[in-house]
């Protein structure tokens, strides 16, 4: 059996096409098959196929597409009623999203490992699955929901294809399909950079000097942000003419995805993987538009000039990683030996070994690939012993799980510095660094940043649209850029229309996302995350929509004794889902969620059954 949802969805049993009735049978089949084995209610397939207003009879049409699905698959796959849903196991049938991300995830660290043509053979492969725009012919309920993750999963694959490519001396091959993809995302800095480096390694200079001044355009206007380090580095490399030739020769042509074709043998990398001599330079962009947290900026700064480690917390949204990398632009020339950058978090969301970090670290600082240590122990040691020898590094280690993650990553003595991000309170452990925590913005900040994104002029003659946008984005730096860069796509709303639009509490969620920016995405991370028996509790205590909560009131909601009530309430706290506090002192906590992480939690966790579980 084949299961394909990379294009049209569609079934394929013994090589001949499973008729499938229409886009909403196609939508269950769809929904089931991403649920990956989990049971999906009655309640999110009804959402998924007619939104919010579905007809009187949507129970039994569901019934209907389900059983007919049942019918059609064959007794290959096991789709069964379970409890308020259906869970559809597809056993040995092959899933084109499932090849595909495995095929994907080999490239990546095949590249990462510096096997060059390994990555390309798996990349190419994983890209060939792909027949068209993922979810074509689904309802728009379910495209929304799904489509905009499965489409940067595609990009990277394409760019880390690309990039391997390049490695391998392909830039001739290479840039008709690079040229269509920066048409195709013309914001998109690593395919931008990508094609500059192929048109470099062609001969065509001036060529690759236009692609980024369009570039630099097309940010200015579309974002209101300037290129990032990485970007502008490549441009004064080939403006200078020193931009580095391919790690390989170009012997055999590249065999563009999607098309069919021999593979050449692996190509060695050269000794140090193209890092020796190089000032390690990782930070990607920090943003042009930064606005407010003035203090917290200042302490930061001041920490790591001081020789001491920081360790910035706070709920997700709250714009941890802008602050750590704008303080991180500020304070490079404290830094001569460079700057390593690292996201804990893998793109699934879970937490990234450390021993893979201290690959990428070791070879930015010279290591050849066939000279990395085996064991993690040896890693520690010898990245601890290059930074004691190198000038001053600084080390910024973006969404970190807990501590024990980040203790590998921390240099020995000497003056490195570590700049550290993450949302859970066992990072304060961390010894002899400086906390700095992060919350809503203040109003007059909040403000500001919505004018910084969206444009003064469109928010100079609305003050009130405007604070009623940021108090519906609780004041979170995530979700005022997300609703500034919505007033930027649309010139022709007011302001006050996006407020509308934000008011009602079932869309609100919705609305909070353009693009790869979702307010979602960092809520669903931090859900996750939590252990099983916490997931659904957390919906019984969003559902009493209670503006505070004390562990008395959590016993009494949960069926449970007051001490057990307490504990839940603190590893809630400490994940940042409930914002917790004492008046006049007194012992007793009381706790509240914010009113998006209220959403959310409703919106996610309606039925337990539907709770995330971490991949």
């Amino acid at each position: 059996m084949e299961l394909k949802i990379l294009g049209p969805v569609s079934a394929e049993l013994d090589g001949r096409a499973v008729a499938l009735d229409g886009g909403k049978q196609r939508t269950a089949l769809a929904a089931l098959l991403l649920a990956r084995g989990k049971v999906v209610s009655d309640e999110r397939l009804t959402l998924l196929l007619w939104g919010w207003d579905p007809p009187a009879t949507s129970r039994n049409q569901l019934y209907t597409y389900v059983s007919r699905l049942r019918t059609r698959l064959g007794a290959g796959l096991g789709l069964e009623r379970h409890g308020p849903g259906y869970r559809l196991d597809i056993r040995d049938a092959r899933f084109d999203w499932d090849v595909f991300r495995e095929l994907a995830d080999s490239g990546r660290d095949a590249l990462r490992a510096a096997r060059y043509a390994d990555a390309e053979r798996l990349l190419h492969d994983a890209l060939a699955l792909w027949r068209g725009p993922a979810l074509t012919d689904v309802t728009a309920h379910l495209a929304e929901a799904e489509v905009p993750r499965m489409e940067e999963a595609r990009l990277s694959a394409l760019e880390n294809h690309a990039e391997a490519a390049l490695a391998l001396g392909r830039h001739t091959d290479m840039v008709p399909a690079l040229t269509r993809q920066v048409t195709l995302h013309p914001v998109r800095e690593r395919l931008r950079g990508q094609l500059m480096t192929a048109l470099f390694r062609c001969g065509r200079q001036a060529d690759a000097l236009t692609v980024y001044e369009k570039g630099r355009r097309a940010l200015a206007e579309d974002l209101g942000i300037d290129p990032g380090p990485e970007l502008r580095a490549l441009h004064q490399e080939i403006l200078t003419g020193t931009q580095p030739a391919a790690r390989a020769p170009e012997r055999d042509r590249a065999t563009p995805p999607g098309a069919h074709g021999e593979h050449p043998e692996p190509v060695p990398a050269p000794p140090g993987g193209g890092w020796q001599g190089l000032v390690p330079a990782m930070l990607p962009a920090a943003p042009g538009d930064f606005t407010g947290r003035a203090t917290e900026v200042r302490d930061v700064l001041a920490a790591l000039r001081g020789h001491q480690d920081v360790v910035v917390t706070g709920a997700p949204g709250t714009g941890k990683s802008a602050l750590a990398l704008w303080a991180a632009e500020r304070c490079r020339a404290d830094f001569p030996g460079g700057q390593l950058y690292a996201d804990l978090r893998t793109a699934e969301g879970g937490a990234r070994a450390p021993g893979e970090v201290l690959g990428w670290f070791l070879r930015a600082l010279g290591t050849a690939p066939d000279r990395l240590p085996a064991t993690l122990e040896e890693r520690v040691q010898l990245y601890r012993t290059l930074l004691a020898r190198s000038r001053p590094v600084l080390i910024v280690l973006d969404n970190a799980a807990d501590d024990a993650q980040v203790r590998p990553l921390l240099p020995g003595g000497g003056k490195s510095r570590t700049l550290v991000t993450g949302v859970r309170s066992p990072l304060a452990s961390l010894e002899g660094t400086r906390l700095v925590g992060l919350g809503p913005m203040e109003p007059a900040e909040a403000g500001a940043l919505l004018a910084a994104v969206a444009g003064s002029a469109r928010l100079a003659g609305a003050p009130e649209a405007a604070a009623r946008i940021a108090e519906f984005c609780d004041r979170l730096p995530l979700a005022l850029r997300i609703a500034a860069a919505r007033l930027a796509a649309h010139p022709h709303w007011p302001a006050a229309r996006l407020a509308e639009r934000l008011a009602p509490e079932d869309r609100r969620l919705g609305e909070l996302r353009i693009g790869s920016l979702d307010v979602r995405a960092g809520l669903r991370i931090a859900l996750a995350q939590l252990d099983r028996a916490t997931r659904p509790a957390i919906a019984v205590l969003a559902r009493a929509g209670l503006s505070a909560l004390t562990a008395g009131d959590a016993a009494a909601l949960l069926g449970t004794g007051p001490e057990e009530a307490e504990e839940l309430l603190e590893r809630l706290a400490d994940a940042r889902l409930l914002e917790a506090w004492s008046v006049g002192g007194d012992a007793r906590l009381s706790y509240r969620f914010m009113p998006l992480v209220g959403l959310f939690a409703r919106e996610q966790c309606a039925d337990p059954v539907l709770a995330p579980v971490p991949a």
